[in-house]
C-alpha cells in the first residue's frame, strides 16, 4: 500500500485537515511502541469512513484489520469479532488455554458451552498483542453502532485496557458520545464543513460550469454533509447544472441521497448490478473476497467493456476509492429494489 501524499489531502478531504492531523499523531505514537484506541463520531455522510480510509491509506508500515457493523448480524454473537480476527487465527495457539478455547468457541472454531466474556476478552487483548509484535497493527471498525453486542463489548475491553502493544484500534459510529458501550474512550467528533470547504468541494467534484444559484442551493440543502454534497449533484441534469434547480422534495436528506443511488444504479447492466449488489453485501470491502464471491455467478463485470461501465467507474467518489457506502448503509434490500 502506497504512502499517500500530503499535499492531497486537502483534494480528497476538504476541512478535515485538523482531524487529519489527530490521526497522524496516533499513528507517530503506535509506531513509538504506545497502542492507542479512538472512537471517530459523527453524523451518516460526515466523513467518518473517508477518515479510517485516510488512515490506513497512511500507514503502509501496519498490518490493517477491518471490521463493519451490520444491522443484518446485530443478533448474531461475535460476528463483527468474527471480521475482525479472522485472518489472525494463525497466532490462537499463543494464547493461554483458557483464552484460546473461550476464543475458539466464541468463533465457531470448536464446540462447547457459551464462553465468558471476560476470557473473549482478554483473548482479543492477546490475540492482537501477538499480531503486533513484529509489526504495527491497525484495527479499523466502522460502523460500530451496528456491531453485535458480544462483539462490542469485547471491543470496548480491549480498547480500555490497551498500552504499549503498538495496535491502534480505531472506531466510527453514529452514537452520540453518552451513547454506546464505547463512551469514555477517547473520540474524535467530526461537524459539518464550513461554507468554504462545502464550497471547494463541490467545485472539485464538478469541476464544470456550475450555475451560482444551484451552487448555493445544493449547499444549503446539503447543510455542509460531504456526502450530500457529492451525491445530490446527480439528481440535477446537466441544462440545470448550469442553470435552474427543481424545488427541493419532501424526503429527508438522506433518502433524498439513496433515491439519487437508486437512480444512478437503474440504468446499469444486470451484471453490473449483481457485482454491486456483493459489494453491498461485502462489509469489509476486501477485493479477494469479493471476487471469489463472484465467481459462481459467471460472467461479471471486473472492468469496463463496450456498452458496460465498470461498477467501479459508475460509481466512483471524488477520493477515488469505492462506491458510496450508503447503497449498504441504507440496507442492500435498497439496492435489489433497482433491478
Amino acid at each position: 500500500m502506497a504512502e499517500k501524499p500530503a499535499e492531497e489531502v486537502p483534494l480528497t478531504l476538504w476541512g478535515r485537515r485538523q482531524e487529519c492531523e489527530a490521526l497522524d499523531g496516533l499513528l507517530a505514537e503506535v509506531r513509538a511502541g504506545r497502542s492507542r484506541a479512538l472512537v471517530v463520531r459523527g453524523e451518516p455522510g460526515i466523513g467518518k469512513t473517508a477518515l479510517l480510509g485516510y488512515t490506513a491509506d497512511t500507514a503502509p508500515d501496519f498490518q490493517v484489520a477491518r471490521a463493519e457493523g451490520v444491522e443484518a448480524e446485530m443478533e448474531l454473537p461475535f460476528a463483527a469479532l468474527h471480521q475482525l480476527t479472522g485472518r489472525m487465527l494463525g497466532q490462537l495457539g499463543q494464547l493461554p488455554a483458557p483464552q484460546r478455547d473461550a476464543l475458539g468457541v466464541a468463533l465457531g472454531l470448536s464446540s462447547g458451552s457459551v464462553p465468558d466474556r471476560f476470557l473473549v476478552g482478554v483473548a482479543v487483548l492477546g490475540l492482537l498483542s501477538e499480531m503486533a509484535a513484529g509489526q504495527p497493527l491497525l484495527c479499523l471498525i466502522d460502523d460500530a453502532q451496528w456491531l453485535d453486542t458480544a462483539s462490542a463489548q469485547a471491543l470496548a475491553f480491549v480498547a480500555r485496557r490497551l498500552d504499549s502493544e503498538s495496535v491502534a484500534l480505531i472506531f466510527g459510529t453514529r452514537d452520540p458520545a453518552s451513547a454506546g458501550g464505547l463512551a469514555g474512550l477517547p473520540q474524535l467528533t467530526l461537524e459539518r464543513l464550513a461554507d468554504g470547504d462545502a464550497r471547494a468541494l463541490l467545485t472539485s467534484a464538478l469541476p464544470g460550469r456550475l450555475d451560482e444559484r444551484v451552487r448555493d442551493r445544493i449547499i444549503e440543502e446539503s447543510g455542509g454533509n460531504p456526502l450530500a454534497l457529492l451525491e445530490l449533484p446527480y439528481r440535477v441534469t446537466a441544462a440545470g447544472l448550469a442553470g435552474g434547480f427543481s424545488a427541493a422534495g419532501p424526503l429527508p436528506l438522506a433518502d433524498r441521497i439513496e433515491q439519487g443511488f437508486q437512480q444512478r444504479i437503474a440504468p446499469l447492466p444486470e451484471d453490473t448490478q449483481r457485482l454491486l449488489l456483493l459489494a453491498a453485501a461485502e462489509p469489509p470491502g476486501d477485493p479477494a473476497l469479493l471476487w471469489q464471491a463472484a465467481g459462481p455467478l459467471g460472467d461479471l463485470p471486473v472492468g469496463p467493456r463496450p456498452g458496460r461501465p465498470a461498477p467501479d467507474r459508475a460509481f466512483r467518489r471524488t477520493n477515488g476509492k469505492s462506491p458510496p457506502r450508503l447503497v449498504r448503509i441504507r440496507r442492500v434490500g435498497s439496492v435489489c429494489a433497482c433491478r
